[in-house]
């Protein structure tokens, strides 16, 4: 028996949204062979085992209901604000794409990335507006939807039709936002889903993107 922490990250101002992302603290207690089953069972969008703490390092592994992922925003965003939370802060959570830096300022949990670890996982499609975004219906395969909402502040409305990663629409999807905030070079904020927030910025002389975003503790429960 082993404990599942389950959270809601990049929850809006309002506390609305967030996306929900089961932790597995004790990564070990969960065989790597088992991971992917667990994972489909669990069907959070993303499910983390952190296998190994060596400050200032977290070595973690990140699946979806279908895959194992090289790099994803909500999961390193959640697992870094979990390990403050219980006690073992971290600078870095080493991924199979890289290290992502993390740190906390105020109500937000940064993590800092490079669009290059996303490639190929979703490519970011421009709508002419943000009610053609949410008039989206819900399909086969994936396709991540955004739009100006105001753009002169920056502000974005997204929606990720996500199949192929075994879910039918992700709330919150910090790999995407990485990917535009590197294509549009400014500072934006992505409302995203029912009301999840992302506030994204890019660096674009080191070309890296920091995303940031509330967490909240759902639940702790056992896990045989």
């Amino acid at each position: 028996m082993t404990e599942l922490h389950v959270l809601r990250v990049f929850i809006g101002s309002d506390g609305r949204g967030g996306n929900r992302l089961g932790v597995f603290l004790d990564g070990s207690a969960v065989e790597r062979d088992r991971r992917q089953e667990v994972a489909a069972e669990l069907g959070f969008s993303e499910t983390v085992w952190v296998d190994a703490v060596d400050d200032p390092v977290a070595h973690i592994a990140i699946f979806t209901p279908a895959r194992e992922m090289p790099f994803a925003g909500h999961p390193t965003v959640g697992t870094a604000w979990l390990l403050r939370e219980t006690g073992r802060p971290v600078e870095v959570l080493r991924v199979p794409a890289g290290d992502v830096r993390s740190w906390r300022d105020g109500e937000l949990t940064w993590v800092r990335a490079r669009a290059a670890w996303a490639a190929g996982l979703m490519d970011p499609q421009q709508l002419p507006t943000a009610s053609e975004v949410e008039s989206l219906q819900i399909g086969a395969g994936n396709l991540y939807a955004w739009a100006w909402e105001d753009e002169p502040a920056g502000r974005v409305r997204s929606r990720f039709l996500a199949r192929d990663f075994g879910i039918a629409e992700d709330e919150a999807t910090g790999a995407a936002a990485v990917i535009l905030g590197d294509r549009l070079a400014r500072p934006i904020t992505i409302r995203q889903g029912l009301g999840s927030e992302i506030v994204v910025r890019p660096d674009s002389r080191e070309r890296t993107v920091d995303i940031g975003g509330r967490v909240e503790l759902v639940e702790i429960r056992p896990y045989p």
